[in-house]
């Protein structure tokens, strides 16, 4: 192909695929790109920086702006460069002229040629972009052109352009004097929502928000890898399952890809990031002592610039492998001979032990077989890891690989031992440890004080509050700590402490007392509980605007610092889909608990998994999905069972017997009612008050729907009041809301007026954001609340109050209502049968009912005497 033939291949912009996911929190109106007259998209390959390019340059077509395209390469010297720029806008712009003179006037130099190229543009009367894509293949000499370029843009001028690495383009002046914004690859990473979207519009609803969690946790959100997944999905008949094998490592299709992409690098390389495969994080120093060689650090930047397996770390010069490849890699390592691979490791731990980096040298210590290092190593680093570093992923995969009996004679691993296990699934193995830690000699009163804390926070985790209570009540007035982060875990038991008192308002008092020992991921963690704690108190409390304004920034902190899958990232999520799934939010809610509730299982205190199975069981109810709700429910049931948690196991059964009540299944809600009343006869109930009034306003609500199922009402009231005063007692004021409803609902089948009590709910309701609460009801109570809501505003009257007429021999079905409804309308048994899609004769047993229950003599008396009872509305 000719040269001219070439450029204009170069020249023209490439097809945007009907696939590609706009993102618009990278839109080409995002004011930090649009305020800066360069912007710069910056990522190793297969980041979608031309699908983005491509995609900004439609919309600026469709603001009415002139853009040019030019596609770059190692063969674009000087002089081609110019010609292409030429040819880009004179496609761009439509104007076939464009730069007639420079081409014309023969050969000159690049910088001369494209002070012309500028000239002309500056001249046209639009606003013109360039993108210049592969910027960092052009040739040295070209990039000083280019480096010219930028630096003297007219004002109606903008160059948009991408590149594997900016540092090879010589613009970081114009970066520090705030002219270029900069697009990185972390940046250009799907975010979660992102991924889902992509798998909703491929697979539709086949597959759910989980299977998207886990689809960017296997790609960690780098969109060649997403778009690769996808298509090895697609070739399959059920692409959940088909993500299940790819996850395993299971299907020979993954197998091929991972082989083709590791294959397309150089022997040498591979062989590189084979033995650096054991390393989580890296730089060319650690590499050096690992590999026994001299300078690795431009291996690593040309290693991470040619391919996407690596990840650089921001503004730093460490780097991780790719988690996509990772496990590859490490299979490979794990085939190569076993001196070698002890040598490494044992490499690995010597240069992080002398770096200050001892957790992770005790880890490697392990794998290279030397255990009494380890130990050694352990005993130095963990607590010190827990308490000042905040490293508790890492803490916890070394405690899991303990042995009991290396603990004698090292106290201070014993207790970061404990601690470790204390705050997650392991507490009750963290007893033993404390009782280990009190039979030594010569204990001390601070050393008590922080084991106190220790078993209180198992005792959370166990859902036994009284035992909590207990224990942290001896030292609840006077910790004799002394560190800054034990204070801070003091001040966030105290804070829970009253919160379980139900006194919401003292625990976020106690919280503001929370001592400042500065920042890092340890402040991160322990701020996170007490963030926690603040939000649940609102939630508790029904102020979910609270919750979402406290807790969505905080959980993307979280989330970014210590992992989506962290167990306290997993029960803020817990908590913040709650609050989102009582704002009418469901996607928003389902999408922060995706890929979490395994977590929650294992690892969740028991409130945060009754909140998480809680909310998406509600979700899939409220799609239709009944069966994918029981399921849920009985999930919850069955880590109730699992994990020794009887409230667990009654929170599924009330909800099962609330959701059912709004369908009137009776015999369904009093069989769940009688499975509590025989839970709260076990044995594994609590004894204490603070354990047991938790478990008995579940008991109760469970009865009280039971009670509507069957239409009995006025029992319902008396047991909607027994409940709504324990949560009233307790702070629980959206579950005190949605049973002032039902109450009020209650009120009026039994012919008395709630309307007062509804409406107060409803005001109660606004006030606090609670969009879903009267959603979440019986679909009769549901219309109730809709006609409150559309009928005018009347100011109250006084009534004068006449002896009340002679009550209903019975309560109306929603049947007979119906049929009472159309009678007033004047229609004959024949119509309302037509009306109502039953036979005459039902009618004819129906409307004998409503007679005897209204005490009327005829069908025009019982319209008159239900108008008079409130039944019906009286004639205008």
């Amino acid at each position: 192909m000719d040269q001219a033939g070439s450029l204009l291949i170069k020249a023209t912009p490439p097809r945007l695929l009907l696939t590609s996911v706009a993102r618009q929190r990278l839109a080409s109106s995002n004011s930090g790109f649009r305020d800066k007259p360069i912007t710069l998209l910056t990522a190793p390959a297969g980041f979608g920086k031309t699908s983005l390019l491509s995609q900004w340059r439609r919309d600026f077509l469709a603001e009415g702006e002139a853009v040019g395209w030019l596609s770059l390469d190692e063969i674009d010297e000087p002089q081609r460069f110019v010609q292409g720029l030429v040819l880009a806008f004179r496609i761009g712009s439509a104007r076939p002229r464009f730069g007639q003179a420079m081409v014309e006037g023969g050969q000159g130099r690049g910088i001369e040629n494209v002070t012309s190229w500028l000239a002309e543009v500056a001249q046209m009367s639009v606003k013109t972009v360039l993108i210049l894509d592969h910027a960092d293949l052009l040739p040295a000499e070209s990039k000083e052109v280019l480096a010219y370029l930028l630096r003297n843009l007219p004002s109606n001028l903008r160059v948009v352009l991408s590149c594997r690495s900016d540092k090879q383009l010589g613009i970081e002046d114009l970066v520090d004097y705030g002219q270029c914004a900069i697009i990185d690859g972390p940046d250009l990473q799907f975010r979660l929502n992102e991924t889902a979207q992509i798998l909703r519009d491929r697979f539709g609803g086949e597959i759910g928000a989980d299977a998207a969690a886990r689809l960017h946790e296997l790609t960690e959100g780098w969109p060649l890898g997403v778009q690769l997944v996808l298509s090895i999905m697609g070739r399959d008949d059920d692409p959940a399952s088909a993500l299940a094998a790819l996850e395993r490592r299971g299907r020979q299709s993954h197998t091929r890809f991972l082989n083709a992409l590791l294959n397309g690098i150089a022997p040498s390389d591979l062989d590189l990031l084979t033995r650096i495969s054991i390393l989580d994080m890296f730089n060319a120093d650690l590499c050096n002592a690992v590999l026994g060689v001299a300078d690795m650090a431009a291996t690593l930047e040309r290693v991470a610039m040619e391919t996407p397996l690596l990840v650089a770390g921001e503004r730093s010069d460490w780097f991780k492998l790719h988690s996509f490849v990772c496990t590859e890699l490490r299979l490979r390592f794990a085939a190569l001979p076993t001196g070698e691979r002890n040598l490494l490791h044992r490499r690995a731990s010597d240069w992080m032990a002398e770096n200050g980096m001892i957790e992770s040298a005790a880890l490697h210590a392990f794998e290279a077989g030397e255990n009494d290092r380890a130990y050694e190593l352990a005993e130095r680093s963990l607590y010190d890891a827990l308490f000042v570093y905040g490293h508790y992923g890492t803490v916890q995969n070394l405690v899991s690989r303990l042995n009991a009996e290396q603990f004698a004679g090292r106290p201070r691993l014993l207790l970061a031992a404990a601690w470790c296990m204390a705050i997650g699934e392991r507490h009750q193995e963290a007893d033993g440890l404390v009782g280990r830690l009190l039979a030594q000699p010569d204990v001390d009163e601070a050393l008590r004080c922080e084991c106190a804390l220790i078993d209180s926070g198992g005792a959370v985790f166990a859902d036994d509050l009284d035992a909590f209570a207990r224990i942290f009540d001896q030292w609840a007035d006077k910790p004799v700590l002394n560190e800054p982060a034990l204070l801070h875990v003091h001040a966030n038991r105290s804070a829970f402490r009253a919160l379980i008192d139900g006194d919401a308002p003292l625990a976020r008092l106690r919280l503001k007392k929370v001592p400042d020992y500065g920042t890092g991921a340890a402040h991160t963690f322990l701020d996170g509980w007490s963030v926690f704690i603040t939000a649940l108190s609102y939630l508790w409390e029904g102020q979910v605007l609270r919750v979402e304004q406290l807790m969505l920034p905080k959980l993307a902190e979280i989330d970014d610092q210590l992992g989506r899958r962290h167990p306290l990232a997993a029960m803020m999520a817990a908590v913040v889909a709650a609050a989102l799934w009582e704002r009418d939010r469901p996607e928003a809610a389902e999408t922060c608990l995706a890929g979490r509730l395994d977590v929650l299982e294992r690892s969740g205190l028991p409130e945060a998994v009754l909140l998480g199975y809680r909310t998406l069981s509600r979700i899939a109810w409220a799609r239709g999905a009944e069966h994918q709700s029981s399921e849920l429910l009985g999930g919850l049931h069955a880590v109730g069972i699992a994990r020794r948690l009887p409230r667990l196991c009654i929170a599924s059964l009330a909800e099962q017997a609330r959701l059912n009540s709004h369908y009137y299944r009776a015999s369904t809600c009093l069989a769940a009612s009688e499975r509590i009343d025989a839970l709260l006869a076990g044995p594994d109930i609590p004894e204490g008050d603070l354990g047991r009034r938790g478990i008995h306003v579940l008991a109760d609500m469970a009865r009280a729907f039971a009670a509507i199922a069957a239409q009995e009402w006025t029992l319902a009231l008396q047991r909607l009041s027994l409940a709504e005063n324990a949560a009233h007692r307790l702070l629980l004021g959206r579950m005190r809301i949605e049973l002032m409803a039902l109450r009020a609902f209650a009120l009026r089948q039994c012919g008395a007026d709630g309307s007062a009590l509804l409406r107060e709910a409803g005001e109660l309701a606004k006030s606090f954001g609670l969009v879903r609460v009267f959603a979440d009801v019986p679909p009769m109570l549901a219309r109730w609340v809709a006609e409150q809501d559309s009928a005018p505003a009347d100011p109250p009257q006084p009534v004068a109050r006449a002896a009340p007429a002679a009550q209903p021999a019975g309560i109306l079905t929603p049947k007979e209502r119906e049929v009472l409804n159309l009678l007033g309308r004047n229609l004959s048994n024949k119509e309302i049968g037509l009306a109502m899609q039953v036979g005459e004769e039902t009618i004819k047993w129906h409307v004998k009912n409503l007679l005897q229950k209204l005490d009327a003599a005829t069908r025009k008396h019982a319209v008159m005497r239900a108008r008079l009872l409130g039944f019906l509305p009286t004639e205008s």
